[in-house]
């Protein structure tokens, strides 16, 4: 039996918290009722959460740095000090660096820059954001599990089973609602359709 998802309250340790699937306004509203930082991404309110777990309270940053930037960028130079972003300006830059055209920057990047920004790393340079595109990092790694639902959905699609319902999509969420409340992993499995039969049942007819 899939165990149910407990309320936030009752979660002792972000392992436990870990276990099961929030949604992104869920990981906000939480935030915002412990009085921490409740903008950003996914990721990012994860992130505050965990650290939430630990002890660190990382509250609304009300004060804007002022930027210091040096004229002359290097590969030792902090991503916080040149002005960096995701433009096309340091998308020529790191091309040169790497020698890919067109370079596209990766989700594991993007990823390392937020953590930049959010603890004001100025140890963090263009070496280090090299690295993270090499591969070579662990600073910063994105997320998968934000396209969970989109994958469970994908799979349960390409099952032969699925052709036995008329209304897919609603099968297929109202399986994943159990899923993303379970501790089990977030993945579509057969198995599914035949524990929650009555539940399918129930939202969709089947395809005689």
């Amino acid at each position: 039996m899939i165990e149910s998802r407990p309320e936030f309250d009752k979660i002792i340790s972000f392992d436990e918290f870990n276990k099961y699937y929030w949604y992104r306004d869920e990981l906000s509203q939480i935030c915002k009722s412990l009085g921490l930082e409740n903008r950003g991404t996914k990721q990012e309110l994860n992130d505050i959460i965990e650290q939430y777990f630990k002890g660190n309270l990382i509250k609304k940053s009300s004060i804007k740095r002022k930027k210091k930037q040096v004229e002359v960028v290097t590969l030792d130079t902090p991503l916080l000090e040149c002005g960096f972003s995701f433009n096309a300006h340091f998308r020529e830059y790191f091309s040169t660096l790497t020698d890919v055209s067109p370079f596209k920057f990766t989700a594991d990047m993007a990823t390392a820059w937020r953590k930049v920004k959010r603890e004001h790393d100025l140890s963090f340079t263009i070496q280090d954001m090299l690295k993270v595109y090499y591969g070579n990092s662990d600073y910063a790694k994105y997320d998968h599990s934000v396209c969970q639902w989109n994958q469970f959905l994908k799979n349960f699609c390409a099952d032969e089973n699925s052709r036995n319902y008329s209304n897919k999509l609603k099968v297929a969420s109202i399986l994943w609602k159990e899923v993303r409340n379970s501790s089990n992993e977030k993945i579509y499995s057969k198995n599914l359709l035949t524990e929650y039969a009555d539940k399918i049942k129930e939202y969709g007819e089947v395809v005689k």
